[in-house]
């Protein structure tokens, strides 16, 4: 993850909300996140792949094999409607737990 330690099931959140553009491999997730947070996220392979593979052994991505846009095998990603509906979830508990934090921290 970098330097910067997420709470827990925030890449989880954040991998599904990037699919929401659309089938995504591996290192473009990263490339996105990264450039989303302005370079502060920056995940690294041990942390992404198991959190792919769990996403999708859940149910909630489905992973096939194409080929890369630089013509390299890869595995691209996709939400699922079960993916959309714990996006959904997770977005509402993200909110709820990041508004309790910013009370506490005064910046609310």
């Amino acid at each position: 993850m970098g330097k910067q330690d997420l709470l827990p099931g925030t890449l989880d959140m954040m991998v599904l909300h990037v699919l929401t553009r659309g089938p995504l491999h591996g290192y473009a997730i990263a490339l996105l996140l990264r450039q989303l947070s302005a370079d502060v996220l920056q995940v690294e392979e041990g942390s992404l792949y198991p959190a792919l593979q769990r996403l999708e052994r859940n149910g909630w991505i489905d992973g096939e094999w194409g080929m890369s846009a630089n013509n390299r095998r890869a595995r691209f990603y996709k939400l699922t409607a079960e993916g959309q509906k714990r996006l959904a979830d997770e977005r509402a508990s993200y909110r709820e737990i990041s508004g309790a934090i910013a009370r506490v921290m005064g910046m609310a």
